[in-house]
């Protein structure tokens, strides 16, 4: 009898066995496999996204794609021991794994199970297929550092009481153009010792914000972008010259929740591999440690949607309903919190400066850049929201999502007063300071009882823990940060050019 190799990876039966796909799965898983069979893929790369926002994954055959449709994936737990720069912070060989859970003790596989809706060809590699998957435990529980899954349930709380939630991404980013790749085997760095980031050139001179000039100087790769997001799916809305060299800002259509986190972690590695084959370098760092370089954010823009279908944060009378102003008081209640969903890296707390367009302390205003929360529309909007500008763009799309969703919905359920809006947001010294470092950032969270009731203890203590390794590595490297704690440092931008 000859052995049918789709049975060869991950766990015989595991999908319906534990009912992890509802109807609308099983026809997309339907379509996938057709899709192909009739396009010829030759690879299908299965992924997710690991603690940090970046895309891990396999690459598989169609037959044994076949197969993780039936069984999962074997997918190896070890993402979510390592730090940004895949530095070992938990000791896998003790007991629970060094995270206190018995089914990580000595690296095991858990099972990474494709979510077929997420399956799309990828339009600048046409025999490639990409989908997401989400990460179980072998008895079929849902893996609780997973982002995905936090998001998901986060969402789930806000459905119980009647809400779904829309996103609109806002993303900065920086393009350069490739000098040397610095791939000589001495430069390659080591796991927790990233490598040396490329050497570059700007793509165009000067500083001219929404130059038509630049953005015809960068017409090469900003055609290429505008043709191959959305014919990835990706519903691209505009492109436009931001501050600095090279600079650009994204947006897209809004989208719902998990839909825009999963558009997030595609978008970035999208950019990237379509710029490595221009010759050019994408990076989605915060602030590049190159010369004039400016910082870039990830603004998110946010509001409910009613059983109705309608804007829940629309008024008649008022620029918020009393729903969007309850979600945004829950937004500033749990700013300082959770910084660190928003701002995960050393790096982008050299964003957060009086005057920078980016907010120093949680505030809200009516249409004001200098607010953390900048509330957009007016009376009787159908499109009225608010957009969070704390954020940096190599941010965990699921975690940030979700201490938005979470936070909001506090705000709903305790009635929150959200009170008048800051004309002079950098001047409101009455406001709470946001923290101004990774390390502030962690301890906040650390001791935060909101997040540890919404996302759970063991979360929390995981997550801190990834961080403050990040944190004494950068201490380590660079013991005199603090003399110019505004300067950008080595350190920085060997952690983060190349790997966000």
């Amino acid at each position: 009898m000859p052995i049918d190799a789709s049975t060869a990876v991950g766990r015989s039966g595991f999908i319906a066995r534990h009912a992890l796909w509802n109807d609308e799965q099983d026809d997309a898983a339907r379509r996938a496999q057709a899709t192909v069979a009739e396009q010829g893929i030759r690879q299908i790369r299965v992924v997710t996204g690991d603690p940090h926002g970046k895309t891990r994954g396999k690459t598989l055959m169609p037959h044994t794609f076949s197969g993780a449709l039936t069984n999962g994936l074997d997918f190896v737990t070890a993402l979510f021991h390592f730090d940004s720069a895949d530095g070992i912070v938990y000791d896998p060989f003790t007991r629970g794994g060094g995270l206190g859970l018995e089914a990580f003790g000595g690296f095991p596989d858990a099972v990474l199970v494709p979510d077929p809706r997420t399956f799309r060809v990828l339009p600048w590699a046409p025999d490639v297929a990409w989908v997401l998957g989400d990460m179980y435990l072998g008895d079929g529980t849902p893996v609780p550092f997973d982002g995905r899954h936090v998001l998901r349930a986060a969402l789930a709380r806000l459905a119980d009481a009647g809400f779904s939630y829309l996103a609109g991404l806002e993303v900065e980013l920086s393009i350069t153009r490739v000098v040397d790749p610095n791939l000589r085997v001495e430069q390659l760095g080591g796991p927790g010792t990233p490598p040396d980031p490329p050497v570059v050139e700007a793509l165009g001179g000067g500083y001219a914000y929404q130059s038509e000039d630049h953005l015809d100087q960068a017409h090469a790769v900003v055609g290429r972008l505008t043709e191959m997001l959305p014919a990835a799916g990706l519903p691209l809305r505009t492109v436009e010259d931001e501050w600095g060299p090279g600079q650009f800002e994204v947006t897209f259509d809004p989208m719902s929740g998990l839909d825009g986190a999963d558009a997030m972690l595609l978008f970035r590695g999208a950019v990237k591999q379509i710029c490595r084959r221009m010759g050019l370098h994408a990076s989605f760092m915060c602030r590049p440690g190159l010369p004039g370089f400016f910082a870039s954010g990830w603004h998110l823009h946010q509001s409910l949607v009613d059983g109705a279908g309608a804007n829940a944060f629309t008024a008649d009378d008022a620029l918020l309903s009393g729903t969007g102003r309850a979600f945004v008081a829950g937004l500033l209640e749990h700013a300082v919190e959770g910084s660190i969903f928003t701002t995960p890296t050393v790096n982008g707390y050299k964003r957060r400066r009086k005057f920078s367009l980016a907010p120093d302390r949680a505030t809200w205003g009516d249409d004001n850049r200098a607010a953390m929360l900048r509330v957009q529309g007016g009376v009787g909007d159908p499109a009225a929201h608010v957009e969070n500008r704390i954020g940096e763009p190599a941010a965990n799309s699921y975690l940030y999502l979700a201490s938005q969703v979470a936070a909001g919905l506090d705000g709903l359920t305790r009635g929150l007063e959200l009170g008048e809006p800051e004309r002079e947001p950098y001047a409101a010294t009455d406001r709470p300071l946001l923290p101004a470092t990774l390390g502030e950032a962690a301890a906040a969270l650390k001791g935060s009882a909101f997040y540890r009731e919404a996302f759970g203890d063991r979360f929390v203590d995981w997550y801190v823990g990834l961080k403050e390794f990040e944190v004494a590595r950068f201490v380590a490297a660079e013991p005199a940060w603090q003399d110019e704690p505004d300067m950008v440092t080595d350190w920085e931008h060997r952690e983060y050019f190349t790997r966000y």
